[in-house]
């Protein structure tokens, strides 16, 4: 039958070999039966500009994906709160299309909005006001105009502050805010909703304006190792 496969936050990089080898099983063998496939955000580490895209472990990343999309599946790159610099010059190596954040498909009949899912943690007022910083448009330029090197040194620090920051924080603020959900869900005439980030898998429902919609939160593969699958009778988890 005829389906959709939909993954996020595999947070790829040569540090961590066994995520990258399950990449490479899933590509070789799922991904090709599908008809495309969304990679929701995260999909590397960090990301610190497409100059960085011929680093050997990158290249082995995107050429996997390339390979796929010369057997016919279309692919999709949404921007994740790691890899938001990715760009063109990254998207045409890998035989991808980058996508807005958030787009709203015609999954099979079924309307269907798909995001990375950071934007929906609104109880993180700390996180929320970075987020804005660091997609303004004009940062993003300053930013990748430095040096690479400077640019992953930055980057590498930043992660540090982060994961002491999360040991401050508790668990319920880095989740999704029902309220932001419903909002978001109101204003695409509710869809069904996929996303990310928060590495949380779960099926949710949520009753909006009396209408009942489906919340589908996409693993991170250091949790576990799954992928969505969508067809016109649905959506349920694949793991592997």
């Amino acid at each position: 039958m005829p389906h959709t496969l939909f993954i996020s936050d595999l947070h790829l990089s040569a540090d961590h070999p066994h995520s990258t080898a399950a990449f490479q099983r899933f590509i070789a063998t799922l991904a090709p039966q599908a008809e495309a496939l969304y990679i929701l955000g995260d999909l590397f580490e960090y990301w610190a500009g497409d100059d960085d895209r011929h680093d050997p472990f990158h290249a082995e990343v995107i050429a996997a994906l390339h390979g796929l999309a010369t057997h016919d599946v279309k692919i999709y790159l949404m921007h994740g709160n790691r890899d938001l610099l990715m760009g063109d010059a990254l998207a045409q190596a890998a035989g991808a299309t980058l996508l807005d954040d958030p787009t709203l498909l015609d999954l099979y009949g079924m309307p269907t909005l798909i995001s990375h899912g950071d934007k929906l943690c609104t109880d993180d007022v700390e996180y929320q006001k970075f987020r804005v910083q660091v997609h303004d448009a004009t940062f993003q330029k300053n930013f990748l105009a430095q040096p690479l090197a400077e640019r992953k040194a930055y980057i590498e620090q930043l992660r540090k502050q982060s994961n002491a920051a999360k040991q401050s924080k508790g668990s319920a603020i880095m989740d999704v805010n029902v309220d932001a959900v419903a909002t978001l869900l109101r204003e695409y005439r509710y869809p069904r909703l996929i996303h990310g980030h928060t590495h949380r898998p779960k099926r949710h429902e949520h009753v909006v304006d009396g209408h009942r919609c489906e919340r589908w939160v996409l693993s991170d593969w250091d949790q576990q190792l799954s992928a969505l699958r969508c067809d016109a009778q649905g959506c349920r988890v694949i793991s592997f």
